[in-house]
């Protein structure tokens, strides 16, 4: 549990980091997509500093993977918003709501009850064909993303945010079945899933929060990242609570859960009008 609190405070943290770092880039060409923002991101320290808390949070996440159920996983690794808008206001200066600061605390609850309700992981390995369903859906992930890039703006982001939080939880999954790492694992497909899987939710949620709601996009990862993986570890690999307390963690997940979606809101721009163009309401 440590372990998955400590990833979602690197992916929380790295976010923010690495924000400041783009912000603070020189401008591009303003054409559009600037392949070359990221090389001109990571002359900075705080770019490169983001990087290392990914690496440090995905070890973490693997280490937590492989000893609690892949709902706690799950949850506190959405729960990665939260730490998002608390570092932004003290690093970004950015000021939360008295909503926002209310739903840090919803999240925290959450994870507090999954904590106290979490059983050991489930012993379960999973079948070939499990491992072979996890490839399936990591290329499934790809496919939508290319249907999904001709869709109006706000739709766009929903379902490429959907998917790339679905490609996420393949990589949760497919962690737990692939176990130790030997030579045996090049010939598990759940390696190629993980692979895949999470190449393909980098592309598409970077894609998602391009060009359309932030919000929708947020949400939709936090949802596909959440739901399907849970469902799977109790399912098909055993992960179970402690005795009696499935009500608790039933309950914190979904609390924590609500309470990212609630922040998912927090980073949306602002609608601007442009000049001599009427407001929302035609004044």
């Amino acid at each position: 549990m440590v372990c998955a609190l400590g990833a979602a405070v690197c992916f929380g943290t790295a976010s923010v980091l690495q924000a400041m770092a783009a912000r603070a880039a020189e401008p591009g060409t303003g054409s559009g997509v600037d392949p070359a923002l990221l090389l001109r991101a990571a002359r900075q320290w705080r770019y490169v500093a983001g990087l290392g808390l990914d690496a440090a949070g995905f070890v973490l996440q693997i280490v937590a993977l492989l000893h609690v159920p892949i709902y706690t996983v799950s949850a506190a690794l959405a729960a990665s918003l939260a730490v998002t808008a608390v570092v932004s206001a003290r690093l970004l200066h950015v000021r939360l709501s008295r909503a926002e600061w209310s739903a840090v605390g919803v999240v925290c609850a959450g994870l507090a009850m999954l904590g106290l309700a979490s059983g050991e992981e489930g012993s379960g390995t999973g079948s070939f064909a499990l491992e072979l369903g996890l490839l399936v859906v990591a290329g499934l992930v790809l496919l939508v993303g290319a249907v999904a890039g001709g869709l109006p703006d706000r739709s766009r982001a929903l379902v490429l945010g959907l998917a790339s939080g679905t490609g996420f939880g393949v990589v949760e999954v497919a962690v737990r079945l692939i176990g130790d790492v030997s030579l045996a694992a090049f010939a598990n497909p759940a390696l190629y899933a993980l692979l895949l899987g999470g190449g393909a939710a980098f592309l598409l949620l970077t894609s998602a929060l391009q060009r359309g709601s932030v919000t929708a996009a947020t949400a939709g990862m936090v949802i596909g990242e959440t739901i399907g993986p849970a469902v799977v570890g109790v399912v098909w690999l055993g992960d179970r609570t402690r005795e009696g307390l499935t009500w608790l963690a039933v309950l914190g997940f979904a609390v924590a859960v609500a309470g990212a979606l609630a922040l998912a809101r927090f980073g949306e721009p602002p609608q601007t009008t442009p000049a001599g163009a009427p407001g929302p309401t035609g004044a």
